[in-house]
C-alpha cells in the first residue's frame, strides 16, 4: 500500500512539473509513425484552438490540440508557399538556395530531406498533395510521357500522388510517382469570384489542363488517397514505421468547398473551405484510431504561411484570420509566417499543453533525428534546431531556439533575436499595402518590435532602441554569410 501511494505521488509530481515517466522507460530509440499535415494559406487565427473568436468551425484540429501540444510561437521560414516547403523539407533557410522551381527542382540533388532522413531509418515514406518544389526541366514540358525528374521520388519519398503546384497555377494535372497521369492537353480560362479581390474566391489562372481534371475534386481525392494509403500500409507492411507528408492544397485559392461544407462557416467561401480542410484532418485522425495505431503515431499539424485576408474581409465577416497578428500572406509581419502548430504523440507528449517557445518548420529535421537518436550528417539541416526538449517539457525556461530568420514574398529577411524582431525596411515586404515605404528625414529606416509586449507590431521602436537595431543588423548579416550557423 505504501509503495503504491509513493508511485501515485511520484506520478502526480512528474505530471505537475511537465515531466513524463514514459520518456525514461526504455533505452531504445522510438520509431513512431509520423504524419505531417500542412494546410495551405491557413491563418493563425482560423483554428478555434488558437482563436476562440474564429467564425470557422475546426472541431478536428481543436481535438488534436486537446490531445496534444499547441505551440503559440511557431513559424514558417517564409511567408509564401515555395520557400516554406523548401525550408520544412530540408531544415535549411530558403534564402540559402538560389534555385527556382520554375526551371528546376528547388531542392538540390543529394540534399537530405525529411523523407530521405526517415527512409534511411527504415521508414516507408509517402507524399500526397501539393509538391510545389519543381521538377528538372521546368513546369511546362514538351513531352509529358517522360519521367518528371527531381520530384518527390528523387528526394526521398517512396511514393507520391498529387499536383505539381498550387491550384491557381497552371498547368493542372495529376502526378503519380514521377509520371503525369494525363497530359494537360486542354485549356482553361481565368476564373474569378464576384465580391472578392482578383486573388481570392474561386480564383485560378488560365492555362493548360488535363482532360477531366476538376479543381473541386482535388481536396476530396487527396482525402481518399490519404485514408487508403494508411490502410494499405497497415495491411501490407505493419511492421515498418511510416512517414506520411500530407501537404494539402487548401484553403489556398481556388476556394471551392463542396456542397456539404457550403454555408457552414461565418467567413464565406474561405471559411467553408477551411472547415472542409478540418474534415480531412478528422478523416486522418479517425483512420489512425480505426487501424489501432493511435498510440504509436506522431501527428503534426501546421500551415505553410498566412491567409489572403484583407482588413475589408475582417470588417465584412468579423473574422480575424490571423487572430491578433498584423499582416497576411507574403508579409514580413507576424500574420505572414506565425503559424498554428500542434503536435500529438500519445504517451510521450502530455495532452492539452501549450508551449510559448519559438520554433520553426526547419526544426522538424533535427527534432525527428533526435527522436530517432541519429546524428545529422555534415551539411544537412543547417538551420534546424531540435525542439524535442519542448515536447518533453513545454514549460522549460531555456529556449531551444534563440534566433530566427524568415523571408517575405518580396525577399525581405526579418530577424528574431529572443523577443526582439527586426524588419530592415518600412512596409509589409509582401502582399499588404504599402509593400515598401520610403523613409523620411530623421524617421525610422526600418522596423523594430518587442513581440512579448507587442505581438500585433503596433509600436516601432527603431529610433528608441538604436543599439538593438545595430546589434541585430550585424547579427542578420552574420547569419546570411554563414553556411553553417
Amino acid at each position: 500500500m505504501v509503495k503504491r501511494l509513493l508511485f501515485v505521488l511520484s506520478f502526480v509530481w512528474f505530471s505537475n512539473h511537465g515531466g513524463s515517466l514514459l520518456w525514461a522507460q526504455s533505452d531504445e530509440p522510438s520509431r513512431p509513425n509520423i504524419i505531417l499535415i500542412m494546410a495551405d494559406d491557413m491563418g493563425y487565427g482560423d483554428p478555434r484552438c488558437f482563436n476562440p473568436d474564429s467564425r470557422i468551425p475546426t472541431p478536428n484540429i481543436d481535438q488534436l490540440a486537446r490531445q496534444g501540444l499547441r505551440f503559440t510561437d511557431a513559424h514558417a521560414p517564409a511567408s509564401v508557399c515555395v520557400p516554406t516547403r523548401y525550408g520544412l523539407l530540408t531544415g535549411r533557410y530558403p534564402f540559402r538556395s538560389e534555385r527556382s522551381e520554375r526551371v528546376e527542382s528547388r531542392i538540390e540533388p543529394g540534399r537530405m530531406t525529411l523523407a530521405s532522413l526517415l527512409a534511411g531509418q527504415g521508414y516507408t515514406t509517402a507524399c500526397l498533395g501539393k509538391w510545389h518544389q519543381g521538377f528538372d526541366g521546368g513546369k511546362v514540358r514538351q513531352d509529358y510521357e517522360l519521367p518528371l525528374e527531381g520530384g518527390p521520388v528523387d528526394r526521398g519519398f517512396d511514393f507520391f500522388f498529387g499536383i505539381p503546384a498550387s491550384l491557381d497555377i497552371p498547368p493542372y494535372y495529376w502526378i503519380e510517382n514521377d509520371h503525369c497521369l494525363a497530359a494537360p492537353t486542354e485549356t482553361i480560362e481565368d476564373n474569378f469570384s464576384e465580391g472578392w479581390t482578383r486573388i481570392q474566391g474561386a480564383f485560378w489562372r488560365s492555362g493548360n489542363i488535363a482532360p477531366r481534371f476538376r479543381h473541386v475534386d482535388v481536396l476530396p481525392q487527396l482525402r481518399r488517397r490519404a485514408v487508403d494509403y494508411l490502410k494499405q500500409h497497415q495491411k501490407e507492411s505493419p511492421e515498418k514505421p511510416l512517414f506520411l507528408y500530407l501537404p494539402l492544397p487548401a484553403p489556398h485559392t481556388p476556394w471551392l468547398p463542396t456542397r456539404r461544407y457550403q454555408g457552414k462557416s461565418g467567413a464565406g467561401e474561405y471559411g467553408d473551405f477551411t472547415f472542409q480542410v478540418d474534415s480531412v484532418v478528422g478523416e486522418v485522425l479517425s483512420t489512425i484510431e480505426e487501424l489501432e495505431i493511435y498510440e504509436n503515431t506522431l501527428v503534426i499539424f501546421t500551415s505553410d504561411n498566412g491567409p489572403v485576408w484583407y482588413p475589408a474581409d475582417v470588417e465584412r465577416f468579423n473574422h480575424r484570420s490571423t487572430g491578433p497578428l498584423r499582416g497576411m500572406k507574403g508579409d514580413a509581419w507576424e500574420g505572414g509566417h506565425r503559424m498554428p502548430f500542434v503536435v500529438r504523440w500519445p504517451g510521450r507528449v502530455r495532452a492539452g499543453g501549450t508551449c510559448h517557445q519559438m520554433i520553426c518548420h526547419t526544426d522538424l529535421m533535427a527534432t525527428l533525428a533526435a527522436i530517432l537518436e541519429v546524428p545529422l550528417p555534415e551539411g544537412a539541416g543547417e538551420d534546424s534546431v531540435s525542439f524535442l526538449p519542448l515536447l518533453k517539457d513545454p514549460q522549460r525556461e531555456d529556449p531551444t531556439r534563440t534566433t530566427l530568420v524568415t523571408q517575405s514574398s518580396g525577399r525581405v529577411l526579418t530577424l528574431r533575436d529572443g523577443n526582439w524582431k527586426l524588419i530592415p525596411q518600412l512596409g509589409s515586404g509582401g502582399f499588404s499595402q504599402p509593400r515598401k515605404e520610403k523613409p523620411v528625414a530623421n524617421g525610422p529606416q526600418g522596423q523594430l518590435y518587442r513581440l512579448d509586449l507587442d505581438v500585433a507590431e503596433t509600436t516601432n521602436l527603431w529610433l528608441e532602441e538604436k543599439k538593438q537595431v545595430t546589434q541585430m543588423t550585424k547579427l542578420l548579416e552574420q547569419i546570411k554569410a554563414s553556411s553553417n550557423p
